[in-house]
């Protein structure tokens, strides 16, 4: 498996995206990643459309939430945020914000898709960074200092961001093929 060995962590809040979510979720375990699901403390979260972390029907993810208060980013290779409207609650979490900050600052691979540039912005690590985001936080991510770009996937070292569920084949590839370089 590409990913045996790697660890990553995908965030969550209330009111995330499923899709931006799930998809990168069974990704990274189909790829042979190890997966945390990495929350705010709550036992439990559940998106937009009212589906649930831990969900009943993915028994290991009950064993995989964990509180940011208890993870570190020596643990871990890459770190995912999915958006929906997710990420205006998880910038208002210091700790989380300081897991994002410290496993850029190590140059691990940190990963951030539509609304969760948020995250990105709220954790001062876009300035002077090549980036992308859903739209309508475009004057978000600009105003932070980071150069936009409209494209599906953009790399800028162990930085990665897309736009929105549609760039999620090539948000994932690029996540894995980041990881398998490092």
């Amino acid at each position: 498996m590409e990913l045996a060995g790697k660890k990553v962590a995908i965030l969550v809040e209330n009111k995330y995206n499923d899709f931006e979510f799930w998809y990168p979720y069974f990704r990274m375990k189909e790829a042979g990643a190890r997966v945390a699901i990495v929350g705010t403390g709550a036992s439990s979260y559940t998106s937009g459309t009212g589906l649930s972390v831990p969900h009943p029907s993915v028994a290991a993810s009950s064993k995989e939430l964990v509180s940011v208060d208890s993870v570190s980013g020596e643990e871990f290779d890459c770190v995912i945020v999915p958006g929906g409207f997710a990420p205006d609650y998880m910038r208002r979490n210091p700790k989380l914000l300081a897991f994002v900050r410290e496993m850029f600052e190590k140059g691990k691979v940190v990963a951030a898709i539509c609304h969760a540039g948020w995250v990105l912005i709220s954790a001062g690590i876009v300035r002077g960074k090549r980036a992308t985001c859903f739209f309508a936080i475009k004057d978000d991510l600009v105003n932070a200092g980071a150069n936009y770009v409209d494209e599906e996937v953009v790399r800028d070292g162990n930085l990665i961001t897309s736009r929105c569920p549609d760039d999620l084949p090539a948000f994932c590839r690029t996540i894995i093929e980041a990881l398998r370089s490092s």
